[in-house]
């Protein structure tokens, strides 16, 4: 009580009085009010408390407590539990609104879209609007839908209140592009995987577009480089365009262009110019739902495979000489985690980005300084956020994302005991394990690759060695989305909460 200033040695202070509830710990009850009739200063007394057990821990030889330094995020009430107990939820609806958001963050480049991603997978959101200047966005809340009070209103959470780092300014610092870099910037990516990424980017482009003034204006926003290609005869004719993105280049530097033409038939200028005119004239045809071929998936997943050994050699190396310098990888870790758990749909790897969580922030919610490795993995987490689900094709490359994974994830449990943070490294340890019993699983459930077939060799094929080579068909273990379980109805999950209630509830 002397440590928290509550009730100083040479001072009267406030009355309090230990209360023994268990052999494990004690409940200490103090008034508010002092001897000498003023109030006490409780302002943050909760750090000064904090410090105080952790001075009895090194005093008295126990064990040691993670300190109050914000990077665990927000812990379910008492009062949330007990409700998703009662009314049957697999997790209280705060938990499932963090994992929906901080998904949704990572796969996002905007703030626009972000908001979209949310909405897609069945999240409801409040924007807040600034008082003084009305149209300005500030902040956001999000809710579930089945997550109401008893007059009916739905519950929202301000992003602050799931987590530290989830607040609107710090996810718009999240998306802001480095100097010298745009939000479309893909340096290292492999020419099959940079044409899929090209080929959705003009793709959507042109969804959104009424006429080409605004389609290559649409596609410089989203940071594509853009050339145009004129007629001879006519010299201030547009006749066709070119894409790239910026730092794919060749061996000489020079960007890799990819025309219309190359990208997809449907996306030459002509046939653009007739869809457009056709849409003015509302006959037009949509271009259909955009979907990666399954070799584009493969380019896109190997490549986040490289991204991750590349983050997680960047990390062990600055681990004891300069953790600060590998403190934006060990942070923007987390997004590939979420995204790839939403696009394997496995369980355990949820259960590794969850636990990861509080490895991944620095203490008293400080935003680490940007760097190369940490902008690679969050455009990692966008490319694996657009290619979505994979095939059973795509396993080999799948594996090897998840093996690279694993070792990231032991270079910032590492990273975190060189600083001498035990409870984030206890956190970065529990999501490897997680990651491995991703792969133990996968092998459990495999059917064995039949004697004498070899299985498909090459870069991602080695990477995977560390799981073996009898890995199942499909990596995709199978747990609905948000959204999917709003259309399929209060069917409750497999896996709950103890309680006597069915009622309907959120869903993960």
């Amino acid at each position: 009580m002397h440590h928290t200033g509550l009730a100083p040695e040479d001072d009267l202070g406030v009355r309090w009085v230990a209360v023994r509830h268990a052999a494990d710990h004690i409940h200490i009850v103090a008034t508010l009010a002092r001897q000498d009739g003023t109030r006490p200063k409780v302002w943050n007394d909760f750090y000064r408390v904090r410090e105080a057990c952790q001075e009895a821990e090194r005093r008295f030889g126990l064990r040691r407590t993670a300190p109050a330094d914000r990077t665990a995020a927000r812990r379910a009430t008492r009062a949330e539990t007990e409700q998703a107990a009662r009314r049957g939820w697999g997790e209280p609806a705060r938990v499932t609104l963090r994992r929906e958001v901080c998904t949704a963050a990572a796969g996002a480049s905007t703030e626009q879209e972000f908001f979209t991603r949310l909405r897609h997978a069945g999240v409801l959101v409040r924007l807040r609007h600034s008082v003084t200047s009305p149209g300005e966005v500030t902040g956001y809340a999000a809710g579930l839908p089945h997550h109401t009070a008893q007059d009916g209103g739905v519950i929202w959470y301000g992003g602050g209140k799931l987590a530290p780092d989830l607040t609107l300014p710090k996810l718009r610092t999240r998306w802001a592009s480095p100097a010298g870099h745009g939000p479309a910037d893909e340096t290292g990516l492999s020419p099959p995987a940079a044409r899929a990424v090209l080929r959705n980017m003009v793709t959507r482009a042109a969804e959104h577009s009424p006429d080409e003034t605004s389609f290559f204006a649409r596609l410089r926003e989203s940071g594509v480089l853009v050339r145009l290609r004129f007629s001879e005869a006519d010299p201030g004719q547009v006749t066709g365009y070119a894409v790239s993105l910026p730092g794919h280049t060749g061996p000489d530097g020079a960007p890799l262009w990819y025309g219309g033409g190359r990208l997809t038939a449907g996306l030459t200028l002509p046939r653009l110019r007739v869809r457009w005119k056709e849409r003015r004239s509302r006959s037009a045809e949509h271009l259909g739902a955009f979907r990666f071929t399954a070799p584009e998936r493969d380019a896109i997943y190997a490549h986040a495979a490289r991204q991750a050994a590349a983050a997680a050699e960047h990390i062990r190396r600055c681990a004891h000489s300069d953790p600060a310098a590998a403190a934006d990888a060990a942070w923007a870790a987390a997004d590939t985690l979420h995204v790839a758990a939403r696009a394997l749909r496995s369980p355990t790897l949820r259960c590794a980005a969850d636990a990861y969580d509080r490895a991944a922030r620095t203490p008293h919610g400080r935003l680490p300084r940007r760097s190369r490795d940490g902008n690679q993995l969050r455009r990692t987490a966008r490319l694996i956020a657009l290619a979505g689900d994979v095939t059973g094709d795509s396993t080999l490359t799948a594996i090897a994302l998840v093996a690279n994974l694993v070792a990231l994830a032991v270079a910032v449990a590492e990273l975190r005991q060189a600083q001498q943070h035990a409870a984030q490294a206890a956190a970065a340890r529990s999501a490897a394990q997680h990651l491995r019993d991703t792969m133990t699983l996968a092998r459990s459930q495999a059917p064995r690759t039949a004697k004498g077939e070899a299985p498909r060799r090459g870069e991602a094929a080695r990477a995977a060695d560390i799981a073996g080579t009898d890995f199942p068909a499909s990596l995709r273990l199978g747990f609905p989305l948000v959204a999917d379980q709003i259309r399929a109805g209060p069917n409750p999950s497999p896996s709950r909460v103890p309680g006597p209630s069915k009622r309907a509830g959120p869903r993960r």
